[in-house]
């Protein structure tokens, strides 16, 4: 009899164990921040917010890290200046013709086409609404491209937020490289 409550005690425990083990879920939480993250206000009240609610704007006159101002304007005198002194800042070694062409594809051949003759998909459909040009045009300079690129001109709209200026002048070089090639 004893040896029966025994083994009824020990089947009893091993029981309720095994019953409270599920395996959809981890039993143990060795790190619970890492389970439960704990919620923080943001814009909490602080001194570095105004008035508990609002981010700061930064200082005024400040450049944030790895950005430099574009100081040429909007306007038909800006691209003409752009046109005439605007000139790359990247030198022949720091050109990269491959992530330059890569760049073009993402962003200028559905209008431009692959070889810059204007002769995109969107282009191709759509002339009476998207006329996008050719770079088989002499009067294009490195400034323009990058004016262009920068602000959009007609119904291309504006790849300044698309694109790093370093980037933007990746494209500038390769549709240069573009240009010499329609020019041929």
């Amino acid at each position: 009899m004893k040896t029966t409550l025994k083994i009824t005690v020990v089947l009893v425990m091993l029981l309720s164990i095994v019953s409270c083990n599920k395996k959809s879920r981890r039993n143990y939480q060795y790190m619970p921040n890492m389970y439960q993250s704990v919620g923080y206000e943001a814009y909490q009240e602080s001194d570095a917010f105004k008035n508990g609610k609002e981010g700061q704007l930064p200082v005024e006159g400040t450049i944030p890290r790895g950005y430099t101002l574009y100081e040429i304007e909007d306007t038909n005198d800006g691209y003409e200046y752009a046109k005439a002194n605007l000139e790359s800042p990247l030198d022949t070694t720091t050109v990269d013709y491959d992530r330059g062409k890569e760049l073009y594809d993402i962003y200028c051949t559905i209008c431009h086409g692959n070889k810059g003759a204007g002769n995109g998909y969107l282009g191709e459909g759509n002339r009476e609404l998207i006329l996008p040009g050719s770079y088989a045009v002499k009067e294009l300079t490195a400034g323009s491209i990058y004016h262009v690129i920068y602000y959009g001109k007609n119904s291309m709209g504006s790849y300044a937020n698309f694109m790093s200026e370093e980037e933007r002048w990746q494209v500038v070089a390769y549709v240069e490289k573009l240009k010499a090639e329609l020019e041929k």
